[in-house]
């Protein structure tokens, strides 16, 4: 199984701004390139399922995920369909003393197929270091005050 956790502060944003960005799963494939499509298919209160679909080269990946919101402390979103044994990927936002959040992504992946856990395993960790990033550009470009491009979200 592999597992990671990738940290950020972002001293521009506050947890509650940087939870809403986290938690809008549907607009993912506008700014991560490794999810072609996310929908969510129903809401109960707090938690939301979704189908999703994520590219790794040629290979499309299809699955549901239950996201459960802890706004503004944490998002956590799981699966066991297929092709997952275990998907476990959970967003952590801290506030700090001075200013801004730190960001925690903590990944937990565990595919039924060996033949494609070990392709995972190779390029899941450059993902996951991806994904956080992508949420790092984006939350320059909505929330820092000076970035100039994008709307700003208050």
């Amino acid at each position: 199984m592999l597992s990671q956790k990738v940290e950020r502060v972002l001293s521009h944003c506050r947890p509650e701004q940087l939870f809403d960005l986290a938690a809008d799963v549907e607009r993912y494939p506008e700014f991560l390139r490794w999810w072609i499509a996310a929908r969510v298919r129903r809401r109960e209160g707090d938690i939301y399922y979704t189908e999703q679909i994520i590219g790794l080269g040629p290979i499309r990946v299809r699955f549901g995920t239950q996201t459960v919101l802890r706004r503004p402390e944490r998002i956590d979103v799981t699966s066991e369909e297929p092709p997952f044994r275990r998907f476990s990927l959970s967003w952590i936002f801290e506030p700090q003393p001075e200013a801004g959040c730190r960001v925690s992504l903590v990944a937990e992946l565990e595919l039924r197929s060996s033949v494609l856990q070990r392709v995972m395993d190779r390029v899941a960790p450059a993902a996951i270091a991806d994904i956080i990033a992508a949420f790092e550009a984006r939350a320059r470009g909505l929330f820092e005050p000076n970035a100039g491009t994008g709307p700003k979200i208050r």
